[in-house]
Parts: structure tokens; sequence; C-alpha cells
């Protein structure tokens, strides 16, 4: 009977219907992305997964380094991202609130800090954020979109990002970082986010920050946040 029960609910679980809100979901360490394929918010990349409470919605899962696991307790549901494995959950929020998307696989040194916020909205309030986002988002500058979007502040600390992570070195203090390597300050903060492990910052380890940068963000991507990260724009 158990079984019979399991395998009605799995069936509605899996059906998404004719039009549900497809979002990709992309996991690497120590963060989370999320970019949405149809609807209003099309091409719109965040930090934080945002959601219509009421719709079913397909989060199309993808791991870019090794295998992370997508959990949100209040959504009665987990998923493996597995590398070369394209993976789904789907979900229908049924109350607004905020929640925690955590990551149940242990994935690297930052495993514990990977992630990321999630809110469900109403109709009106859903819709206030779309029109947020088509008129530019509330990042404030395509470097700090860069900077959220790429989930750095869940390893780096940066005071106009009002991150506090502890994985990687601060990053307020570039300038002087870039002193001790040798280098001119936008090349070694381009060198940093392209080619992690060129340089180390001393008392830190290599191999922790993904190296996948220089592919999953875009030129203009990495030039705005450099800007951003030294303070010229």
């Amino acid at each position: 009977m158990i079984g019979v029960v399991s395998a009605v609910i799995l069936v509605q679980d899996g059906d998404a219907g004719s039009n549900p809100l497809r979002v990709r979901v992309d996991a690497e360490q120590f963060a989370w992305k999320f970019t949405y394929q149809n609807g209003p918010a099309k091409g719109v990349t965040t930090g934080v997964l945002n959601l219509p409470r009421g719709r079913p919605v397909q989060l199309e899962l993808h791991a870019l380094d090794v295998i992370h696991s997508f959990w949100v307790p209040e959504f009665g549901q987990k998923q493996d991202a597995v590398p070369g494995i394209h993976t789904h959950i789907i979900v229908t929020p049924t109350r607004t609130g905020d929640f925690t998307l955590i990551c149940t696989e242990l994935c690297g040194l930052g495993h514990a800090t990977m992630r990321a916020a999630v809110h469900v909205f109403d109709d009106a309030d859903y819709a206030a954020w779309i029109k947020k986002q088509q008129a530019g988002g509330s990042t404030g500058s395509p470097g700090a979109a860069a900077f959220a979007s790429g989930g750095c502040g869940g390893c780096h600390t940066f005071k106009p990002a009002n991150s506090s992570g502890q994985i990687g070195p601060g990053l307020d203090n570039l300038a002087a970082d870039a002193k001790k390597a040798g280098q001119p300050l936008d090349a070694y903060v381009k060198q940093s986010i392209v080619d992690p492990n060129a340089y180390i910052v001393p008392g830190f380890q290599k191999g922790v920050m993904p190296t996948t940068f220089g592919q999953s963000l875009s030129g203009q991507q990495i030039d705005a946040l450099v800007k951003y990260l030294t303070g010229t724009t």
C-alpha cells in the first residue's frame, strides 16, 4: 500500500504541466546560479532563486565541477546535480516566504557555505521583481551583478557587497595583494578570476576556487567584475 501511494505521489510530483516556469540551476564550488529560461524574466541570471507562488517550476540542474545536491527543506524534495548529466526537479511553491537552498552533497572545503536564498512571492510581488530586473536590477552596476550571480560572496569578504565569506582571501585590500604578487592591480584581479591557481595568497590553499569562471562569465562580465573589485566603477 505504501509503495502504491508513493508511486502515485512521485508521478504527480514529476508532472510540470504544459507550461512550467523553467529555471537553469548551475552549481559549482561553492555557489548557486539561476538563469530563467522562459517567461517575462527570460535571460535574467541571479544568485538568489525567486519564484512565484502556485506555478509549477522545472529546475534544470547542472553541476560545473563536482557532484552537488539541491535541497530546499520546505520543498520536500532533493535532487543531485551531476557533472555531465542533466537532472531536474519539479516544485510548485504553495506559500510565500524566505527559504534556504542547501547543498547536501559534500563538495569540498566550502561545502558548508554553499547556500542560497530562495524567495517565493505572490503574483504582485513577483511582477514587481520582474519589473526591477527588466529595469536593470537592484545590484547597482554590472560588476556588482556579476559578483552576486557568480556567488563570490559565499567565499570572500567584500564590504561594498556586504559579503563575509571566509573560504577565500578578503577582497578589500586587493592593491596590497597585487603588490605582493608583483603584478598590476587590474591584471592581478583578472588573473585571480580566470586562473585562480596561478598565484595563491599566502595562508590559502590551491585548488579551492573554481577554475570555470573564465568560461561561465562572459568577457564583458569579467571586465565589469574587475572594475567593481578594484573600485573603478
